[in-house]
């Protein structure tokens, strides 16, 4: 019953995405705009396959730069929101600081960064470290904030040390809005990558899709494309795996509020 519920809650997007697939084609097969511009899904399914070898090459070194980026911005992202939940100072302080950083464009960093640090991955990993850390940290932050007061009380009054009701109360509540801000951040990852391939680099989907711009050859832009939507719904998946095991109670939660 519930694998029934879950292939019909997917119907409709399955849905939508056959109609645009449909539409696509129709425009490009149809002649309504050139093929040099718009190529067709089966030029691009072509293109995939024919370059598979150097695409998959080049997305490992991509994933491998998302994969760093990501982890080293949530490992920054876990330790100063907790820092900034335990000492409200430091939040006072640094919170404006981080809203001011979300304006700076990521685009406008990546050349400097380049500059910085050269060519090799560096200047890519710290460009998705910085692209993922905002989520997980605002979204830990909001999480901490969120903690049921009363609970918390009841542990005190119990005698809980500070580290006690941090550990059993306050950071598995923060745990659901971790794992969004998480889920935000995987998608960025890879988008951040790339971004950063293109200003500067010797392999990578992002160097690639330069290179192939550079000739023309929009199928296979739109090749590199998929693979990117492809790694980026895989990373995103990943986290969804690692939040239903990390957080067992959101799916009581669910089943509760079903029945």
């Amino acid at each position: 019953m519930k694998r029934q519920q879950s292939i019909t809650s997917k119907l409709p997007a399955a849905g939508a995405l056959t109609v645009i697939v449909l539409l696509w084609l129709g425009v490009s097969e149809g002649g309504l705009v050139p093929s040099f511009l718009l190529p067709s899904p089966v030029q691009v399914c072509r293109a995939l396959a024919a370059d598979a070898p150097v695409l998959l090459e080049n997305a490992g070194v991509t994933l491998l730069e998302a994969a760093l980026g990501l982890a080293i911005g949530v490992a920054a992202a876990l330790a100063l929101a907790t820092a900034m939940h335990r000492f409200r100072l430091l939040y006072r302080a640094l919170y404006p600081i981080l809203v001011i950083t979300q304006t700076i464009p990521t685009i406008a960093l990546a050349p400097l960064l380049v500059l910085w640090m050269g060519f090799g991955m560096a200047p890519k990993v710290t460009l998705v470290t910085l692209t993922t850390f905002f989520p997980i940290a605002v979204s830990l932050l909001e999480g901490y904030a969120s903690t049921d007061k009363a609970a918390a009380d009841l542990l005190r009054s119990m005698g809980a040390s500070r580290r006690q009701i941090f550990l059993h109360l306050e950071f598995p509540s923060a745990l659901s809005h971790f794992f969004s801000g998480l889920r935000v951040s995987a998608s960025y990852a890879v988008v951040g990558a790339v971004i950063s391939e293109w200003l500067g680099g010797f392999e990578g989907l992002g160097v690639y899709m330069t290179r192939v711009k550079k000739a023309y050859a929009f199928d296979k832009m739109f090749a590199v494309i998929l693979i990117i939507v492809a790694v980026s719904l895989l990373l995103m998946a990943l986290v969804t795996v690692l939040r239903r095991k990390a957080c067992p109670w959101e799916a009581f939660e669910k089943i509760e509020r079903n029945d």
